[in-house]
């Protein structure tokens, strides 16, 4: 092998080393787990696999072309692992920008923590799974609880003959009645909220409420620039 290719050889090893020394510092959970471990001693074989190839294929390069080619995989080797310790980081922007361009849109920004962006009326609409059924909710933190209209109760098996309007209410529009009812599962991304108390109004709603009963059960949840924010 020429003088250039033992050069590019050890620059790239003194460049891996330098690369794990820095991630270690920056990022010292990246490294935490084996699995995380094994991860990375397979990214740098298969560095090392191409390299050495690269060798045998191009031995007779001179030393600036082989110079040129080991500074190119050393930064592919920087960006691919970097990429790697600040994918959540990355995961996070995503979502939120998601949330940006699409309003009304979940967007999931770390395992258990959704976002949603404000409709032009400043409401926040969500799509909701609810006992399995995809219903669209508007969230409302003056409601004390969530509230089915009679049409998304009966898409998810509460019928009006089977319900029972003991529940007296006040809306903008008088005193009404609602039947109580337990809602075995309501999921919004990562987010599951299981047995949450529910009511179904009496009279047909432009949209069901997201309330208390479900907003409560999170460990936090708030609005900052017509973003909200639920943490399961």
């Amino acid at each position: 092998m020429k003088g250039g290719g033992w050069l590019i050889l050890a620059i790239a090893a003194t460049g891996l080393v330098a690369l794990v020394v820095w991630l270690m510092g920056e990022r010292p959970g990246a490294l935490a787990s084996e699995g995380e471990q094994i991860r990375l001693v397979s990214l740098v074989l298969m560095m090392l696999l191409v390299g050495s190839g690269l060798l045998v294929r191009w031995r007779e390069l001179p030393a600036l072309v082989w110079l040129r080619y080991g500074l190119t995989w050393i930064a592919i080797g920087f960006v691919l692992i970097a990429g790697y310790s600040l994918r959540d980081e990355f995961s996070s922007l995503f979502g939120r920008m998601t949330a940006e361009i699409m309003p009304g849109r979940v967007s999931e920004t770390m395992p258990g923590t959704v976002v949603v962006r404000a409709a032009q009326d400043g409401h926040f609409r969500i799509d909701a799974t609810v006992d399995g059924k995809r219903l669209p909710m508007l969230v409302d933190t003056g409601a004390s609880s969530v509230v089915l209209s009679p049409a998304h109760a009966a898409r998810i098996g509460f019928g009006p003959r089977g319900l029972k309007y003991t529940v007296r209410t006040r809306t903008a529009n008088g005193i009404g009645y609602a039947a109580p009812v337990r809602l075995r599962e309501i999921r919004i991304g990562s987010i599951s909220v299981r047995d949450v108390p529910a009511i179904v109004n009496q009279a047909a709603m432009p949209s069901s409420l997201l309330g208390l009963s479900f907003l409560n059960r999170l460990s936090g949840y708030g609005v900052q620039n017509d973003l909200l924010t639920l943490k399961k």
